[in-house]
């Protein structure tokens, strides 16, 4: 029998309106406007300096946290291959965050979210126990992810959206040919090495090669730029914000509906 279309019918499967995704993208574009406008001041406030790459070991005040997890990556690594086990039920980095689609639009980059903006997937952390311990250490640590990128991924040149946090990766499967898996930031070309961090500036343009038959993975994370007062505060209330804007709430919820999946493919956590 055929029915009436429903107004459910008429919404994608985001739930929203070709209205809402106007007021969702244009909620999106000025929050981008008003991030630019605080991280002019950023650099300037930084405890560490304003550059694309970062030496840990230059501020061990503020990046002890790294030995930590370069010491325990065989940890991270066990936990990591029992996620790859699940391979496919692993969602695409644009299936959590639709603004991604912008630079990745295929099968070939993975995603096992524990934190993102300080929300924490609870199903996920819960299968990564020792790993989520050790992210959870990490002072101002708001994001922290598997990416898992196929063998022959390019992503290309992009910039993050916020300076007053800087980005992570720990090296955990790295192709042998490991220089051909490279990433570029500004002018600066560095390659993964399994149980060594790179620590950097994603608001510089950067782009990755994995031009190997091999696939790759890192613990990326994101933690909040060690800042002068009260630039530091500022910092926590913008990345606050942040966390609470509907392009992060977005991503929550499709996260959530993920582990559901993962969870109905692969068992709950132990």
């Amino acid at each position: 029998m055929n029915r009436s279309p429903s107004s459910s019918d008429a919404l994608p499967q985001n739930g929203r309106s070709d209205d809402g995704d106007w007021l969702y993208e244009t909620t999106i574009s000025a929050g981008a406007a008003l991030l630019q406008r605080v991280e002019r001041f950023v650099g300037h406030a930084s405890l560490v300096g304003d550059r694309p790459f970062h030496r840990p070991e230059a501020h061990p005040e503020h990046f002890a946290w790294t030995r930590r997890l370069e010491s325990n990556w065989p940890t991270i690594r066990a936990e990591l291959d029992e996620v790859l086990e699940h391979r496919e039920q692993l969602p695409n980095f644009q299936d959590i965050s639709k603004d991604q689609k912008k630079i990745t639009d295929d099968d070939d980059w993975k995603t096992f979210f524990l934190y993102g903006f300080g929300h924490k997937a609870e199903q996920n952390c819960a299968r990564c126990p020792a790993t989520t311990a050790l992210v959870e250490s990490v002072p101002g640590m708001k994001t922290a992810f598997f990416s898992i990128l196929a063998p022959g991924k390019h992503i290309p040149e992009h910039r993050g959206p916020y300076k007053g946090v800087l980005r992570y990766h720990l090296g955990l499967k790295v192709p042998q040919e490991k220089e051909k898996c490279r990433i570029r930031v500004a002018d600066e070309a560095r390659h993964w090495e399994e149980g060594a961090g790179l620590l950097f500036d994603d608001t510089y343009h950067h782009e990755v090669w994995n031009d190997t038959s091999q696939e790759r993975a890192v613990l990326f994370m994101d933690v909040e730029r060690p800042m002068r007062f009260p630039w530091s505060l500022v910092n926590k209330a913008v990345i606050a914000g942040v966390g609470r804007s509907p392009f992060v709430q977005d991503a929550k919820k499709n996260q959530e509906k993920w582990a559901e999946r993962l969870a109905q493919s692969a068992g709950p956590p132990a």
